[in-house]
């Protein structure tokens, strides 16, 4: 605040010094009797400034690749205007807003060496820290992210970043989601605030980037509809014939009322760099040191008044007020040494520690079927200690790359490790291959998990799993782009329900391999646009645990044209989904997880969307009519056994930039 009261100061005193100079120039013009020849003006006339280009606002990621703030509308765009906020191509959404999400392709998890914390289903909008960005601006930015909901609510995600100098940047974002949905007890609540700040010194040779973030993901839990609301939602059995009376999906009936789950995170991460060799133009080397600290704290609850009363979660310990409450407590630290060389390429060593606390703060004895007592610990804890190292280099065209991280110390083993090569022909032509291979302990809930209900308590010693896996992309964007793979897992682990209709985890004994083949495509002729994406999927050993459709596909043919002498940019059309029938995962909310099941198919229907989109300055404004199909017949589609899909809806949004 001084100095900028300073400046202002100093800013003042040079216009009134400047003034009076001006008025002495008049003076100085003046004829002998005082009265004052014509002249021309000695103010040249104000020039507008030249705002920068929207490529100087700069977008970093964690690995220090750098995009820029993209103010345009493109059919990518509207597949990216969603709750997550990028494209869910591979993603099967369940009937509300800020629910989780059923997989048409099994998420790949990024590569890690330790067990992950479960509840991944309510890990899609859980922003790690490879999800935050950082900025580089040379004027404050701000984006306002807003879209409609189901019912009440509604979608924001509003951020602002400024360069308080050309070495210091700051940011602050918020996303809020509040949904109550159409169903019974589905209400979403979600929050996500980061913070981050990057700094440079003068020299540039100390460099930090950090932030903060804070997570609250909270979902009503229904259990899926009841056997009475399928026969409601279907128009079978007593409710043949009366569809319409089931229109308003307030009045299908649920499992229960009275659930509800939530993780929560915190994190705080911290990464900074010191160069003892810099890199100049008279040298092509550089060397420096630096450190990168993690410390992350998630818990998952999940609470319910009284047991359902269908007992549809099995037998529990208590009649009321069962709260399952599990915690996560990681702190890592990596020290690395980073060393560039003009021909040699970067190459980054690194060492790191993590220690890991996880599970309750009770000790569960059990008595099983057999009479036998289980008596199932409270934590799993400790401390691992890695290496590892990183490599990139572009020789003869070829952009060479390699990573990899392995545990050298600890109660856990784990290790991953890839390996590639580009080559780009242009900017349109280009391919990439690359191997990789990882093996890890499954998630912590499946190694320890306890609850209230009596089915959901174990404890297990699994054997790590481990993925090899081939890919080649080829990028040819006038005809087809191709993203394929074949993988080899081994020892892989899910969750099913046993004889006795009890969700249990598992481990496979069979090697399960899976190609995956996504071809893209975008044509444009004249003012329409064809955009076309399909996705194969062959899955062999895994028929019956890893469940996933042939085929996906979404197509959109739409119009696109400036109006209003290039004041407004239209773009309109239809998109058309479908995926083959399979026997998708089901969704157990005590656990917040899909489960194995083989009974029920979902899919082998179309879909079809419509939207009105348009961008006046920096502002996109998106018109969507979702499942429009549907608004002509009675829904009767599932995302997820009994969970049913959205019906057909108008929804509205927009994105906003702001540069000051």
């Amino acid at each position: 605040m001084r100095k900028n009261i300073i400046f202002i100061v100093a800013l003042l005193s040079v216009s009134m010094v400047w003034a009076q100079r001006d008025q002495e120039r008049i003076g100085d013009a003046s004829n002998a009797d005082g009265s004052q020849e014509p002249r021309k003006s000695l103010r040249q006339p104000k020039t507008k400034k030249k705002k920068p280009p929207v490529t100087d606002y700069k977008i970093i990621t964690i690995k220090n690749d750098t995009t820029y703030q993209d103010t345009t509308l493109t059919i990518q765009k509207d597949y990216k205007f969603n709750y997550l906020r990028r494209d869910d191509f591979e993603l099967l959404p369940i009937h509300n807003v800020g629910q989780t999400y059923n997989s048409l392709a099994k998420r790949e998890e990024r590569d890690h060496i330790l067990p992950l914390m479960g509840a991944r289903a309510r890990h899609f909008n859980f922003m790690e820290a490879e999800d935050i960005r950082y900025y580089h601006v040379p004027t404050p930015l701000t984006e306002l992210y807003f879209r409609t909901t189901f019912e009440q609510g509604q979608q924001l995600d509003a951020f602002f970043t400024v360069n308080t100098s050309p070495r210091l940047n700051l940011s602050i974002a918020y996303k809020g989601v509040r949904s109550l949905g159409k169903y019974q007890h589905a209400l979403t609540s979600t929050g996500n605030f980061r913070a981050t700040a990057s700094y440079s010194t003068k020299n540039e040779r100390y460099k930090v980037r950090t932030h903060f973030v804070s997570q609250d993901l909270l979902n009503e839990e229904n259990g899926g509809l009841s056997e009475e609301g399928l026969n409601q939602y279907l128009g079978t059995g007593d409710f043949v014939g009366q569809d319409d009376k089931f229109a308003d999906r307030g009045s299908v009936s649920v499992n229960f009322q009275n659930a509800e789950s939530i993780l929560l995170g915190k994190r705080f991460y911290l990464n900074h760099e010191y160069a003892i060799l810099k890199k100049t133009d008279s040298s092509s080397t550089a060397l420096s040191v630096g450190h990168i600290m993690d410390l992350t704290d998630k818990r998952f609850k999940y609470d319910q008044a009284a047991v359902a009363p269908n007992n549809l979660l099995g037998e529990s310990y208590v009649a009321t007020n069962i709260s399952d409450n599990v915690a996560l407590e990681d702190f890592s630290n990596q020290v690395f040494v980073g060393f560039t060389n003009k021909w040699l390429g970067n190459l980054r060593i690194l060492g790191g520690s993590s220690n890991y606390n996880y599970g309750y703060n009770t000790i569960v004895n059990q008595v099983n079927s057999s009479g036998a007592q289980i008596n199932i610990t409270n934590r799993i804890k400790g401390d691992i200690y890695s290496v590892g190292g990183e490599y990139k280099n572009t020789y003869k065209g070829f952009k060479l790359f390699a990573d990899g991280m392995t545990i050298v110390s600890g109660d856990f083993t784990g290790n991953y490790f890839n390996a590639g090569a580009g080559y780009d022909l242009n900017e349109k032509y280009g391919i990439q291959a690359k191997i990789s291979s990882t093996s890890v302990a499954p998630n912590y809930n499946f190694l320890l998990y306890q609850s209230d209900y009596v089915n959901y308590n174990w404890q297990n010693n699994f054997d790590n799993t481990e993925t090899k896996k081939i890919q080649v992309n080829i990028k040819a964007r006038k005809i087809v782009e191709v993203e394929a793979s074949y993988a080899t897992i081994s020892k892989y682990t899910y969750f099913t329900k046993n004889a006795n209709s009890a969700i249990v985890p598992l481990q496979a004994s069979e090697s399960i391999d899976v190609l995956k083949v996504k071809l893209s495509q975008g044509l444009k002729y004249w003012k329409l646009g064809l955009d076309n994406t399909v996705m194969y999927q062959n899955v062999e050993g895994g028929d019956q645990i890893y469940n996933v459709p042939e085929i996906t596909t979404r197509n959109s043919l739409y119009y696109h044209d400036h109006w209003f002498k290039k004041a407004l940019y239209l773009q309109t059309g239809v998109t058309f989904k479908y995926f083959t029938s399979y026997k998708a995962d089901a969704y157990d909310p005590v656990l917040s997880e899909f489960y194995v099941q083989n009974t029920e198919e979902i899919g082998g229907y179309p879909q079809f969307d419509i939207f009105f989109n348009a961008k006046v300055r920096q502002t996109r404004i998106f018109f969507k009519v979702e499942n429009f199909g549907e608004a002509f017949r009675q829904n009767n589609e599932f995302s997820a056994p009994g969970y049913a899909t959205r019906d057909a809806v108008l929804r509205f949004g927009l994105v906003w930039n702001f540069f000051l």
